[in-house]
């Protein structure tokens, strides 16, 4: 995709849009109003999204939201190839979702070329507060991530997850 059009057409009116709603306080109805107001500026978006405050969408034309979508204050979304949450997922505040590592280059980490993967979170899952999803993860349907867990490989579905890095906890 054309990178001005990709600016134009999603980055910059999304960027608007969470910049001019951030200072209404995160209740049902500003929560709600955020989700519909960004949705046109998303790759694909379902019904009832609800966007908490200081929520950061970078490259939002490679984000998929699905029908009833929770994500709450702080989240942080960088995808590299495609980050996608399924219906009914919900996410706490602070979550980051890193869809990239970046790779060492002549000693440093500052110029090397990013590695990244798709990340989906299945239908029904929570991911708690202050969990970090990296790059290729797939969370399994009605899976919960407990707060503040590191995900860095795949999780089956219907079943707890959590710690650093994330275990399994049990099946449910």
């Amino acid at each position: 995709m054309n990178r001005y059009y990709r600016l134009i057409r999603y980055d910059w009116p999304l960027h608007f849009v969470l910049l001019f709603t951030n200072w209404l306080p995160d209740n049902v109805i500003f929560i709600r109003l955020r989700g519909t107001l960004a949705a046109p500026f998303l790759k694909k978006c379902g019904k009832n999204l609800g966007l908490g405050r200081n929520v950061v969408l970078y490259n939002p034309s490679l984000i998929e939201f699905g029908n009833d979508v929770y994500v709450a204050y702080g989240c942080w979304f960088s995808p590299y190839e495609s980050i996608i949450l399924e219906d009914e997922v919900m996410l706490g505040p602070y979550v980051i979702i890193a869809g990239s590592n970046h790779t060492k280059i002549n000693g440093s980490f500052r110029f090397g070329e990013p590695k990244g993967g798709e990340i989906r979170i299945g239908k029904g899952s929570w991911v708690g507060a202050q969990s970090t999803i990296l790059k290729g993860v797939s969370i399994g349907k009605g899976s919960c991530v407990g707060t503040q867990s590191v995900v860095n490989k795949s999780v089956n579905d219907n079943t707890i997850v959590a710690g650093n890095p994330a275990k399994l906890i049990k099946n449910i």
